[in-house]
């Protein structure tokens, strides 16, 4: 039977967990899978959960019991059983006879392996004794924002005695681990018949005898904090002791952080280059706003989930906003020394609590910077690990409100947060990590991306890590196109290359989408064959406007972010084999490529000081799946040619030295080559025909 919360949202779907039957396991996964589908509830990577069953030992055929929990670095909202760990239980809570204390805690993780049930288990996390030592079926441990809220707020304990009365249990902060599992099982034998615990500073252990029970019991103690905490806030009348700015309108803030994106990048950049994510949601703007902003972000997150993927505070911008942030020079003026005192003070942080063994200090760079009355901007490797930081400082944001409208808000002190922030087993965890890949870190923008070689371009740079902002005339084909890319890979902007405030609109949304720019790659093009007689003006006009003019535009306002950024970049133009090589019936297309090419050589001769390489992939003959050949295009060649239209496939190969058919797919690896392997090459040309002897440019 449905329940109703006004906090929180309720997704259990009574047909589909009927549909699971009695599998425990799969039921477990259900429940994993619609708390994480709720940011307040737990965000990306955050808390884990469990469920125990009986099994039969496959070395006595006895009945044992298994523990079934998120493994180490997964996502409770995607995951599968591919991303759990089996274990069994006795052997696991047998740990606690070779458990010495807390210097124990690393090598007690390398002995969960020792009680592996399911041998394809994934790596056990930190938090697997957690579940282990209670004795309950079904487990939640989650980071809602409002039990974090009251965890770290000042009388933490007090206040969940208030709110839950003997109902609650609860420990003080301790990092995560086998004592602080300890400390659950003591909680729970002192205080028999609660229905869950709070973790101060930290976040909630709630169970049930079933998964639904389970789920339920965790919705209602997450509602019940909601009510108290706003309760309070309309008690206290205002929050963060109320507006200080206004924000500037929703379109100048997002005009404003596109335009000061590219800097904030290049300056977030300065050890690795990071990839960006704007935001100026109302719970943003609230907090950035306020009165209480620059008492409560240097103070830092409570959470460890928060500030390890926000670092322990954020950078606040002293730009009013008024700011002609158009004024490169004047606005770094300012942001350097904020940048400079900023690493400064994470390296004092370091060197304050490091230990003998501490790992090297890493990237000093904020990842959250705030700019009041704009926004927040936030940089990391990717845009997933960006935008997940961006979602837990907005958790972070909505605990300090909690706090402060309850008591007072409390953060880790500095040596609780470095330890676990430069844990050895965090640090184990990173280098376990994949190679990133050859494009990872870099952003690329591609016109004609909805179809044909652009489609294949764009496809091709996201699978060697870039992320993509796709480009087209037609909405339908754009989206579509879209669509065909997971989360945080790309995202898509209509535009007319003719129309210079077209492009102007497309740079500004792959700014805010991912920060900046690196990789221009001009693909949008069209073909008319015709005879001079027959070539009218708007011909010529309009291959001018979409070739010539179009380069000229994207690469002008590309080469301006990538200035502004101060790393470099590429630029890809994509001619045609026609603009080396005269023939019938091309005379307007055929020139417009060869103005395409000598632009590419004149710009490379001007931006190579600015390390931005430029140059050109010549295609010929990509007839399948090429936009071009659709219609008269390929009527005209055919025509040209003496041939059917429907042997220009075969036509076209076999005039190549290789006799090889051209693929769009042939024209994205040469682009690849470009902007990935020839690091040190700018002015040429690739010539991706398949050898053609009159098109060889030396």
């Amino acid at each position: 039977m449905e329940k109703t919360f006004h906090y929180v949202d309720y997704l259990w779907d009574e047909k589909k967990a009927a549909d699971l039957g009695d599998d425990q396991v799969a039921l477990f996964l259900y429940r994993s899978n619609i708390l994480g589908a709720d940011l307040r509830i737990t965000n990306y990577g955050g808390g884990n959960t469990s469920c125990k069953t009986i099994e039969k030992d496959p070395l006595t055929n006895e009945d044992v019991e298994v523990m079934w929990v998120k493994g180490s670095g997964g996502d409770i909202g995607t995951l599968d059983r591919s991303g759990i760990a089996g274990l069994y239980t006795e052997r696991l809570r047998d740990l606690k006879n070779v458990y010495k204390g807390l210097e124990d805690e690393d090598r007690m993780v390398g002995l969960f392996n020792h009680c592996i049930y399911d041998l394809n288990s994934k790596a056990p996390s930190i938090d697997t004794p957690l579940h282990g030592l209670l004795p309950f079926k079904h487990i939640d441990h989650l980071h809602p924002d409002a039990l974090i809220a009251v965890a770290a707020a000042k009388d933490s304990e007090k206040i969940t005695k208030e709110i839950w009365g003997d109902t609650m249990g609860w420990v003080p902060w301790q990092r995560p681990g086998f004592d602080l599992g300890l400390q659950l099982e003591k909680c729970l034998a002192d205080n028999p018949g609660i229905r869950g615990i709070v973790l101060g500073s930290h976040g909630l252990f709630t169970w049930g005898d079933t998964s639904y029970e389970c789920y339920i019991n965790s919705l209602e103690v997450i509602e019940t904090a909601s009510e108290y905490i706003e309760k309070r806030i309309k008690e206290n009348g205002e929050v963060f002791g109320g507006q200080k700015i206004q924000s500037l309108p929703s379109e100048e803030r997002k005009d404003k952080a596109a335009k000061l994106m590219p800097l904030l990048r290049g300056l977030a950049s300065s050890e690795n280059k990071m990839i960006g994510h704007f935001t100026d949601s109302d719970t943003v703007l609230q907090f950035i706003n306020s009165n209480d902003l620059e008492r409560l972000a240097p103070m830092g997150t409570s959470c460890p989930d928060h500030f390890l993927r926000t670092k322990i505070k954020p950078l606040i911008l002293n730009l009013d906003t008024s700011e002609d942030v158009e004024n490169t020079e004047e606005v770094l003026k300012k942001l350097e020394p904020a940048f400079d005192q900023y690493r400064k003070d994470y390296k004092e942080y370091y060197e304050n609590c490091k230990h003998d063994n501490s790992p090297a200090v890493r990237d000093p760079n904020p990842v959250i910077i705030i700019y009041p009355g704009v926004g927040m901007f936030s940089f990391a490797k990717n845009k997933q690990t960006t935008r997940v930081a961006s979602e837990f400082y907005v958790n972070a944001i909505n605990v300090m409100r909690g706090a402060e409208a309850i008591t007072e808000y409390t953060s880790l002190p500095r040596q609780e947060a470095f330890d676990i922030e430069y844990w050895l087993l965090e640090e184990a965890k990173l280098k376990r990590m994949p190679a990133e890949q050859p494009l990872s870190r870099r952003v690329a923008i591609v016109t004609g991306a909805a179809g044909g070689i652009g489609k294949a371009i764009a496809d091709k740079l996201v699978k060697e890590g870039a992320n993509v902002m796709l480009t087209d005339v037609t909405e339908e084909a754009l989206q579509k196109a879209v669509k065909t890319y997971k989360k945080d890979q790309v995202a898509g902007a209509i535009c007319d290359v003719t129309k210079e405030d077209s492009i102007e609109d497309a740079y500004k949304q792959a700014c805010l989408a991912f920060g900046g720019v690196d990789i221009v790659v001009h693909s949008a093009g069209l073909a008319i064959s015709k005879s001079l007689e027959y070539t009218t003006l708007k011909d010529w006009a309009l291959l001018q406007d979409v070739l010539v003019k179009g380069q000229f535009l994207m690469a002008q306002q590309g080469v301006a972010i990538m200035k502004k950024q101060g790393f470099g970049g590429d630029i890809v133009n994509i001619a045609s084999k026609n603009g080396l090589v005269a023939g019938p019936n091309n005379v307007g297309y055929g020139t417009a490529k060869a103005a395409q090419q000598h632009m590419t050589r004149l710009l490379a001769a001007e931006l190579g000081g600015d390390k931005i390489r430029v140059n050109t992939v010549n295609p010929d003959g990509v007839i399948v799946g090429s936009k071009i050949w659709e219609g008269e295009w390929a009527e005209g060649r055919a025509k040209a040619h003496g041939i059917p239209v429907e042997d220009l496939p075969k036509h076209y190969a076999k005039r190549n030295l290789l006799n090889e058919i051209i693929l769009p797919e042939d024209i994205a690896n040469g682009v690849f080559v470009c902007v990935g392997i020839l690091e040190k090459s700018t002015g040429n040309t690739i010539n991706v025909d398949g050898g053609m002897a009159n098109a060889f440019v030396r």
